[in-house]
C-alpha cells in the first residue's frame, strides 16, 4: 500500500512538472535567430505665418508674409545587442518684410549616425559621426548714417559646416531619454567661402588661410524626445563639446522643439536653441521660432 501511494505522489509530481514546463514554454515568444527589427519615421512640412495692417493701424507693425519647409527621418535598427540609429534633419525658411528684401529666417542641415553594442540593459558601447552645416548664405543688417543698410556675408554652405566623430559610452535608461559620453571625439571646423572674412573674422576658429580646423575632445550629449500630453510632444537636445587643448572655453548649445498636433496634417511648432562657442562670439546667441504648418507624417 505505501509503495503504491509513493508510486502515486511521483506521478503526481512528474505531470505539475510537465504541466509547468509546458505553461512556461508556452509563454515564450520564439523569434527567429535572423529576424531583423526595423522602425522608421519621416515628416515633410511647409510653414506659413503671415501679417497685415492698415494705413492707419495705431498700434504699428511692418505687412510680412514667411514661408518654410522641413523634412525630418530617423530610422532605428536592432537585432540582439546590435544598434543603429540614423537621423535626417533639413529645414529652409525665409521671410519678407515690407521695405526690405527677402531674408532667411531657418537653415539647417543635420545628418547623424551612431552605431551602438549592448553592454547590459541600460548601457552601450557606441561610435557616431555627425554632420552640421546650412543651405544658403548667411548676412548681418547694418544700418548706415546716410539711411539705408548694408549686407555683410557671414556664413554660406560649408562655412562653417561641422564634421564630429565620436567614440565612447552612451546610459540609456529609457527609449524617451539618453546619455551619450564621447570620451575621444574628434571634429573637423570646414570654411570654404573666404568671403565670409569681412563680416565674420573669427573664421569659426579656423586660421587665415587654412579651410579645416581639427580638434580633440570631451563631448556629451544628452537626447530627450516625449509625449508629455495628449498630441504634445517635446524634443530636447544638449552638447558640451570640451576641446582637451582648451578646456577653458567650453561649447554648448541647447537645441529645443515643441510640437502640438492639431489634427493629422496641421501642428503648431514652438522652436529654441541657445548657443555659446567663443570660437563664434564671447556673449551667448540664441534664436527661438514659432510657426503654423502642414505635416504629413509617413
Amino acid at each position: 500500500m505505501k509503495k503504491e501511494l509513493y508510486t502515486f505522489f511521483l506521478l503526481c509530481l512528474s505531470t505539475a512538472s510537465v504541466a509547468q514546463t509546458l505553461t512556461r514554454l508556452d509563454s515564450i515568444k520564439v523569434v527567429p535567430l535572423d529576424t531583423v527589427y526595423w522602425k522608421r519615421s519621416a515628416q515633410v512640412g511647409i510653414n506659413l505665418n503671415q501679417g497685415s495692417f492698415s494705413n492707419n493701424w495705431k498700434g504699428g507693425g511692418v505687412n510680412s508674409v514667411a514661408l518654410g519647409a522641413f523634412f525630418n527621418a530617423k530610422s532605428d535598427y536592432m537585432q540582439r545587442r546590435f544598434n543603429w540609429t540614423s537621423e535626417v534633419q533639413l529645414q529652409y525658411g525665409i521671410v519678407k518684410n515690407e521695405g526690405q528684401d527677402s531674408r532667411k529666417n531657418v537653415d539647417r542641415i543635420f545628418l547623424d549616425t551612431k552605431v551602438g553594442y549592448r553592454l547590459n540593459p541600460v548601457w552601450l558601447a557606441f561610435g557616431n559621426i555627425n554632420f552640421l552645416s546650412q543651405f544658403a548664405p548667411g548676412y548681418r543688417y547694418e544700418s548706415l548714417a546716410g539711411g539705408g543698410e548694408r549686407s555683410l556675408l557671414i556664413s554660406n554652405f560649408f562655412a562653417p559646416a561641422f564634421l564630429t566623430e565620436s567614440m565612447g559610452l552612451e546610459y540609456k535608461p529609457a527609449t524617451y531619454f539618453n546619455l551619450q559620453f564621447g570620451l575621444g571625439t574628434i571634429r573637423q571646423t570646414f570654411v570654404l567661402d573666404d568671403a565670409i572674412e569681412t563680416g565674420e573674422p573669427t573664421r569659426y576658429g579656423v586660421a587665415p588661410g587654412k579651410k579645416v580646423r581639427n580638434e580633440f575632445a570631451f563631448q556629451l550629449i544628452a537626447n530627450y524626445d516625449r509625449n508629455i500630453a495628449e498630441n504634445l510632444n517635446l524634443k530636447a537636445r544638449y552638447l558640451l563639446f570640451a576641446n582637451y587643448a582648451t578646456l577653458n572655453a567650453i561649447d554648448h548649445r541647447l537645441d529645443v522643439s515643441l510640437t502640438a498636433k492639431v489634427n493629422r496634417f496641421v501642428n503648431v511648432n514652438l522652436t529654441g536653441i541657445i548657443l555659446y562657442d567663443k570660437d563664434q562670439d564671447e556673449a551667448v546667441q540664441y534664436s527661438q521660432g514659432l510657426a503654423i504648418g502642414f505635416l504629413y507624417a509617413f
